[in-house]
């Protein structure tokens, strides 16, 4: 499923600024956390490749009393 997203553009006199905004189901499906560094890699024009320095551990459910044993 995607997520439309509109890249916006501040013009200054002196430079730009773009800015494409996660849909909040996207940042939460991923973890992000405020400040977090990530890595963009141009694959090609119509393909961008966003890469997680640290990637954090996967969050683990505690298991409740009625769950089967694994």
């Amino acid at each position: 499923m995607g997520y439309p997203t509109t890249v916006q553009l501040i013009q200054r006199r002196r430079s730009q600024q773009w800015y494409v905004n996660f849909p909040a189901a996207v940042a939460n499906a991923c973890d992000f956390v405020k400040g977090e560094t990530v890595e963009w890699t141009l694959l090609d024009r119509g393909r961008i490749l966003l890469t997680r320095r640290e990637v954090p551990a996967s969050p683990r459910l505690p298991k409740s009393k009625d769950s089967p044993p694994c």
